[in-house]
């Protein structure tokens, strides 16, 4: 009787259990929340609100994002990660209808902080859904082009809405959200995962389980966690954190400096746009590095760069050279796609998972919210170029965290170092 086939190498990017299971549901999300995005002030106004507190109800988002981060941990831990997507596509469905027939500027506030809660549930359950089912050696390329796909989806969603705008109203660009949200919860549905098992690093579930106390097999907890790794938080977490600010500046600066320089906001809008295109280009060159010769290559250089950008920007003075800036922070962002998520992916734990990303994040939002703080402190101070200076020198400051605190002795270390440690 002949042997049986040995089996194939597993595909990169399985069609059911990646394309369809968390690709194509999480492009189609953020489209939704993309298109959102640039009308929350417009549509607060409408309901009253001065310039200021349509502001603050556009802030919700992230906020409900923050809010969210922890919950959405323990939440995906109890009912599962794709249990826990369905739930917040159902969630954010609701939000976008209720912003779209908001009476009340309270309602829209309250809808946007809801968005904000989904989107974080959701995205965290994406990120340890494909954490498990992903080969470690494979996981940067995996994990990039999913921050890929959702800068796709966050780029095409304000052109989705502006079409939407010019066939129905402001009003329509929640429907269309709504719509969005009802589309990736019925894709995660409909899709089953059954062309690859699960995948995790080899023997650390078992290694996990032999190496707990009887009292510890119980289910984990966010006080657990956070217990279990603290140090890990209060040192890989505080470079997580630095990223996540620069980050953050980013969505910031280039608008701000545009208005500073006295452009139209329709060129603004353009460099912008070019900026987020370039940022779109290196996703999966980024994930086929950090697989190949380890995460440090693409975190350092990607903070260098951005810091470089963020120091040029402010001897801009019109709007080629404020263009060419925008493209360097582009080129930087995009070169660093995906390292976050991967970094968290790697120091997650087997039992624990879904309670550790959400403190993860936790952490990484929170950064997202510090770098436009620093920007606009600033300018508060008077001096809008201190404050991108400011944020510029997070980013040398997070490389040496990187350099001080990514572990180096793992599999996803470059090949040399791997051979010193034994690993192969």
């Amino acid at each position: 009787m002949p042997a049986p086939a040995a089996p194939g190498p597993r595909p990169l990017f399985p069609l059911r259990s990646v394309v369809l299971g968390a690709f194509v549901p999480s492009f189609v999300f953020d489209v939704g929340v993309g298109a959102m995005l640039p009308v929350v002030a417009q549509s607060a106004e409408d309901l009253g609100a001065s310039l200021a507190v349509a502001g603050v109800v556009a802030a919700l988002l992230p906020v409900g994002q923050i809010l969210a981060d922890l919950p959405a941990g323990a939440l995906a831990a109890r009912l599962g990660d794709r249990a826990a997507m369905l739930v917040a596509g159902a969630v954010a469905a609701a939000a976008f209808a209720g912003a779209a027939l908001a009476p009340h500027l309270v309602t829209l506030a309250l809808a946007v902080l809801a968005v904000g809660a989904a989107a974080a549930v959701f995205n965290l359950a994406r990120h340890s859904y494909l954490t498990e089912i992903t080969p470690p050696l494979q996981r940067a390329r995996v994990l990039s082009t999913l921050a890929g796909v959702h800068r796709i989806g966050q780029f095409v969603g304000p052109f989705a809405g502006a079409l939407a705008i010019q066939l129905g109203g402001v009003h329509s660009v929640y429907w269309l959200g709504a719509a969005a949200a009802v589309a990736a919860t019925v894709t995660v549905a409909v899709v089953r995962a059954d062309d690859g098992a699960p995948v995790g690093a080899p023997g650390r579930t078992a290694a996990a389980t032999a190496g707990a106390a009887p009292g510890d097999l119980g289910r984990p907890t966010l006080r657990s966690v956070l217990r279990d790794h603290r140090r890990l938080f209060t040192s890989l977490g505080i470079a997580c954190l630095l990223v996540g600010a620069v980050r953050g500046a980013r969505q910031t600066v280039i608008p701000l400096w545009g208005v500073h320089l006295g452009l139209d906001p329709a060129v603004t809008s353009l460099v912008v746009g070019v900026a987020g295109g370039v940022d779109m280009l290196l996703f999966y060159p980024a994930g086929k590095v950090m697989d190949r010769w380890g995460r440090l290559w693409i975190g350092v250089p990607s903070m260098l760069l951005m810091g470089v950008a963020l120091v040029w920007l402010p001897f801009t003075h019109d709007a080629v050279t404020l263009g060419a800036a925008a493209v360097v922070l582009g080129l930087g962002n995009g070169m660093g796609s995906g390292i976050l998520m991967t970094l968290g992916s790697d120091a997650s734990p087997d039992r624990g998972r879904a309670q550790f990303l959400g403190l993860w994040r936790v952490l990484q939002d929170t950064g997202m919210a510090v770098g436009p703080l620093v920007v606009s402190a600033g300018a508060a101070l008077g001096s809008l170029a201190a404050g991108v200076w400011a944020a510029g020198a997070l980013a040398p400051t997070a490389a040496g965290a990187l350099l001080r605190w990514v572990p180096r002795w793992t599999v996803h270390a470059n090949r040399t170092t791997r051979r010193r440690a034994g690993l192969g």
